[in-house]
């Protein structure tokens, strides 16, 4: 009995301090965002009950749907870039040609630099005067050096390739757990049938892929609709807001103009996107038998 009382106890804190921190920390402020974006408050003034009036504003904002559009173009272009090239690097690596461990090692360093020090990096790379323009021109290329993170055409796209540099090696090492768990012997069995390597990849390899990529696609999505930090460090929105997107919005509403109420209500919708996305996930991820 006593026993049996001491494993109890101990599975009640197991699961209880983790549930106690999610609910106190992640639970309870979103149902604080929730009621906030019912109000017209600057956190200093007497908070005003107007129901969905900052979602009806949202509705009619000019900047908002700016910076839905360009959440949407960052999800599809970073979310691309970072899982075809992460995929392409990890099937490189799994193979171990020569130097193999030197390119995991490349790939993967810059996980290890926040994303606030890589905007600062990329940012410097990027100046008028900086090492990209100045490759450009040592090489007698100077039309394709630009001001890339002043120019409002292109400015999203340039953060959008710092971002990319730093996701690749971390979608990487997602593909190479998935890599590992492909069954050896059916590799050998198509190569036996006489299926050459791209037949292989195609039939066997990337179908056998599925959960990792799953796995890749929520991840990819979920740092997509809450990238906030590289595009702060860059650029804070600007220029011309060609670079806003739904969390600096936020930030800038809440901090910037003392919204507190409409800010909480891109929150909200940001928190929806984003659980949107997750519900599919786990569909996807638990098995049918399970659900």
């Amino acid at each position: 009995m006593r026993l049996f009382l001491r494993d109890r106890v101990a599975a009640i804190l197991m699961l209880g301090v983790p549930l106690a921190l999610v609910l106190s920390w992640v639970m309870w402020p979103a149902l604080q965002s929730i009621y906030i974006s019912t109000l017209r408050w600057s956190g200093t003034s007497q908070p005003q009950f107007v129901g969905l009036e900052n979602y009806e504003r949202l509705l009619d904002d000019p900047m908002f749907q700016t910076a839905l559009e360009n959440n949407i173009k960052w999800l599809v272009v970073f979310g691309l870039l970072s899982i075809v090239g992460g995929l392409l690097v990890a099937l490189v690596v799994h193979e171990q040609i020569a130097g193999w461990k030197f390119y995991r090692s490349a790939f993967f360093a810059p996980i290890a630099i926040s994303f606030v020090v890589t905007g600062f990096i990329w940012k410097w790379m990027f100046a008028p005067t900086g090492v990209i323009n100045a490759g450009f021109e040592s090489i007698g290329a100077t039309g394709l050096t630009a001001n890339w993170i002043g120019d409002p055409d292109i400015a999203l796209w340039s953060i959008i390739i710092a971002a990319t540099w730093r996701q690749v090696g971390y979608i990487m090492i997602l593909f190479l757990a998935g890599l590992k768990a492909v069954d050896y012997f059916t590799i050998e069995a198509a190569t036996v049938d006489g299926a050459g390597y791209w037949r292989r990849l195609w039939y066997v390899v990337l179908p056998a892929l599925g959960p990792s990529t799953t796995t890749v696609i929520a991840v990819t999505v979920i740092d997509s609709l809450r990238t906030f930090d590289i595009i702060w460090t860059m650029t804070q929105g600007g220029p011309f807001n060609s670079t806003q997107v739904l969390s600096t919005l936020m930030w800038r509403e809440a901090f910037g103009n003392y919204n507190l109420g409409y800010a909480s209500a891109i929150a909200v919708i940001i928190l929806l996107l984003t659980l949107g996305f997750v519900i599919i996930y786990l569909l996807r991820a638990i098995p049918k038998e399970a659900r």
